[in-house]
């Protein structure tokens, strides 16, 4: 009897096992993608010509002979976002933040993804040889990467609230503390921008920045709660 009941319990740990590693690597894709986003994003702003982080946006880089390194940074990052949006759910449902968490989570995967695959008007001498100012009317290919660039920041300021909310409730102040400011920091970065009180390339960068980063820093912190339960 002892050998049967042993038999059945190996394949049973062994699928326990197997899931958590599965967790840990969809979780790792999140520290992954948030410490490469900006990393390759920046390197390419100080080495592309005539790209100006004061008066160009990073989606910009989408543009150009090179253009086709941040279209792959957007979409590699936007598929890896997504895989760690899942990874969140199996570590948090069916908890506090274990529904919506992933789900905007999901939101900002897939709002980097299609900022990828639609690029934005060349604009503001950029690429070189593009018009000095900016467009008189926007493309149906830039209308979609804005709808991109909106979902992605808006599901991400929204996922920082709602995981706040999560933290707190098992204990993690600071924690709960540090996704509150980053909800709060991230939208308001955006007006700022946009209303260029500080250079609108420079306050998207900061916010970029800011929320991969902290995603980042998320699921490195998950991927060690859960490997303690």
């Amino acid at each position: 009897m002892s050998q049967m009941i042993a038999a059945r319990t190996v394949p049973a740990r062994r699928r326990e096992t197997g899931g958590a590693s599965l967790t840990a690597l969809l979780l790792t894709c999140g520290v992954v993608a948030g410490s490469l986003f900006m990393v390759v994003a920046l390197v390419q702003s100080f080495l592309r010509p005539g790209f100006d982080l004061r008066r160009h946006a990073i989606s910009m880089l989408s543009l150009g002979e090179l253009g086709w390194i941040q279209v792959a940074d957007f979409v590699a990052c936007g598929a890896l976002f997504l895989a760690l949006a899942v990874g969140v759910r199996r570590v948090l449902h069916p908890g506090p933040a274990g529904t919506w968490g992933p789900l905007l989570l999901g939101g900002f995967g897939t709002g980097l993804v299609i900022a990828g695959v639609f690029s934005t008007d060349p604009a503001l001498g950029f690429p070189p040889g593009a018009p000095a100012g900016m467009p008189t009317t926007m493309s149906w290919h830039a209308m979609l990467h804005s709808l991109g660039f909106f979902l992605a920041f808006s599901s991400l300021t929204a996922a920082s609230f709602v995981l706040a909310r999560g933290f707190a409730w098992r204990g993690r102040g600071p924690w709960a503390v540090a996704s509150l400011g980053t909800g709060i920091a991230t939208p308001l970065l955006i007006a700022l921008g946009m209303t260029s009180v500080i250079a609108t390339g420079i306050a998207f960068a900061i916010a970029a920045v800011l929320t991969t980063w902290w995603t980042a820093a998320v699921a490195a912190r998950l991927i060690a709660d859960h490997r303690t339960t």
